[in-house]
């Protein structure tokens, strides 16, 4: 099959996410506006160069290994073709390692560019089950793709998800602490099962946490409880446990954001409530309709 690649470049807006929020490992996401911006463009030269601007600039590889190329190239492979070389340009804000999605932006971001770049023949389903298969859990994915609150799962034909709209009275908080975390540390931190009891517990919170941040936000404390991974993870990152132990004793419902390091807190922080020097607090709202893509130019 013959892909005539588009002349030009095309930028995406792709997300934070937060995962889990609690009761909902692995399955339950939220999309936040604080987004990393990345252009790209096909080099007819064969050459692939990356530059980075912002959070993980001097870091981050600067070749085909770079994240976004990579996701890109593999969905180039599913659409039948590849382009001679890659131009990219990305300008990241969402902090890197610290349970909020960077991972999942940068696949998202390739996933989208690529297509658009082939002429937009995916659907937004296409990416979903693209981007699921390059991360291996769809939850952060989802809600960068689709954006605001959602629900994913995995079937025999891939990943899949869907998007419900948030209560408009919910504005999200994150903590964000100097130190990073890693999410294959946190995940080899769960155990093989867990109690029967515990995972009815979070079934019934996780079916309460849909109704409470779609329409009674007044029910987030007792939907945000968690018995099956926050716990587990808490002596690998005593810091961010304590901080949601201290938003929780507040009254806030406070969650580890994705695998942590970072705090989500989904209803208000009391006015004077201090998370303490090494932690940065940031008011987002939610955001919707998911990774955006448009027209760019290709820089300078």
């Amino acid at each position: 099959m013959t892909i005539f690649f588009a002349p030009g470049a095309y930028t995406v807006l792709a997300p934070a996410t937060s995962a889990n929020l609690g009761p909902g490992f692995d399955a339950l996401g939220l999309a936040l506006d604080l987004c990393d911006e990345v252009t790209a463009w096909v080099a007819d030269d064969g050459k692939t160069t990356v530059e980075v601007v912002g959070e993980g600039a001097g870091e981050l590889p600067a070749d085909d290994t770079h994240l976004v190329v990579r996701a890109m190239r593999e969905t180039f492979a599913e659409l039948g073709g590849q382009p001679a070389g890659l131009g990219l340009r990305c300008v990241n804000r969402i902090p890197q390692a610290r349970g909020m999605g960077s991972s999942s932006a940068a696949i998202t971001a390739g996933v989208v560019l690529a297509n658009a770049l082939a002429g937009g023949r995916l659907t937004r389903a296409d990416e979903v089950r693209i981007a699921g298969r390059i991360e291996g859990h769809p939850d952060n994915i989802a809600p960068c793709l689709l954006g605001g609150f959602t629900i994913a799962w995995t079937e025999a034909g891939g990943a899949r998800a869907v998007a419900l709209p948030v209560a408009p009275e919910i504005r999200p908080t994150v903590f964000v602490p100097a130190v990073r975390g890693l999410t294959a540390h946190a995940r080899a931190a769960l155990p093989g099962s867990v109690p029967h009891a515990d995972a009815a517990f979070n079934a019934g919170r996780a079916a309460l946490l849909t109704h409470a941040l779609t329409s009674a936000p007044s029910l987030l404390y007792a939907a945000t409880e968690d018995r099956l991974h926050q716990g587990y993870r808490a002596p690998g990152m005593p810091e961010t446990a304590a901080l949601v132990a201290r938003l929780r004793a507040a009254g806030v419902a406070a969650v580890v954001s994705g695998a942590g390091p970072s705090v989500l807190a989904l209803s208000a922080v009391p006015s004077g409530f201090g998370p303490g020097d090494s932690w940065l607090a940031h008011s987002l709202a939610v955001f919707a309709g998911g990774a955006r893509v448009s027209a760019g130019r290709i820089p300078g």
